[in-house]
């Protein structure tokens, strides 16, 4: 075998949760560039057809559902969808995230079990549903969240959701990948620092508040600069594909040298 073979995920079927937002977005244009079959999950319908009319544009073949994994049934809805679709399913992406800023003495109840429920028990549902699809199929799948460096780093300007709904997904990884090993099922989180998308768009304006936010984060991150969509393609590949078949239980930080500053 040549070691790019090991990268070679042509016909394989992926369910990319919140699709709609950047991160969804590039995972579906990349692995929809290189053969991926995708069923494309949001409940923002505007968003998720601009997402799928952008992977179509790349050569995929794509179907779209509007729905969040909020419920047991909505979680096993996305999966056999994607099932039912392409008769198959190989990997889960879960892409979805919310962010709600507060101090933690201001922040109502509401906001943060939000965040919680948005970003844990959506994360839970449906990654619980896909792996029971994969125990069931016999299907290696892959599984592959979205964390951040806030859940292994604090923050003093009002993350106290964020910061344990990512240390939660964290955690989530890991105790996935330890149950469903036996089953030859990875399960790995990738963890950002800023990044340009919908939920930082205000980080790269011209206002005060947003120079003195960038230039913070940039004065702390060793490559110095923030971080793009495209920075996160080449560690969703890996993760996805058979050259990772050995690496499961793993949050790796995609974040410039970030946490290691």
């Amino acid at each position: 075998m040549k070691p790019l073979q090991l990268f070679d995920v042509a016909g394989k079927v992926a369910v990319i949760t919140g699709a709609s937002g950047a991160y969804g977005r590039i995972c579906a244009t990349s692995l929809g560039a290189l053969g991926v079959k995708l069923l494309l999950a949001s409940g923002d319908r505007a968003g998720l057809e601009e997402c799928a009319a952008d992977a179509r544009a790349a050569g995929a073949e794509v179907d779209t559902l509007v729905c969040r994994p909020d419920s047991t049934a909505d979680a096993d809805r996305i999966v056999q969808a994607a099932v039912k679709r392409f008769g198959r399913m190989d990997i889960l992406v879960v892409a979805s995230g919310v962010n709600k800023t507060g101090m933690a003495d201001a922040m109502p109840l509401e906001e943060w079990e939000q965040v919680m429920d948005a970003n844990v028990r959506g994360a839970w549902l449906v990654a619980r549903a896909a792996g029971s699809h994969f125990i069931k199929a016999g299907v290696r799948g892959k599984v592959l969240f979205l964390s951040s460096v806030r859940g292994r780093l604090g923050n003093a300007h009002g993350y106290s959701a964020y910061c344990p709904s990512k240390g939660a997904t964290d955690a989530l990884t890991r105790v996935l990948a330890a149950e469903w090993g036996r089953h030859g099922i990875c399960v790995n989180a990738i963890a950002p620092t800023v990044f340009r998308s919908k939920l930082t768009a205000w980080i790269f304006g011209d206002d005060e508040k947003a120079r003195q936010t960038r230039e913070r984060s940039v004065a702390r991150t060793p490559l110095g600069r923030l971080g793009e969509p495209e920075d996160l393609v080449g560690i969703t590949l890996y993760l996805v594909s058979r050259a990772s078949d050995f690496c499961t239980g793993q949050v790796i930080y995609v974040d410039g040298g970030y946490t290691a500053a």
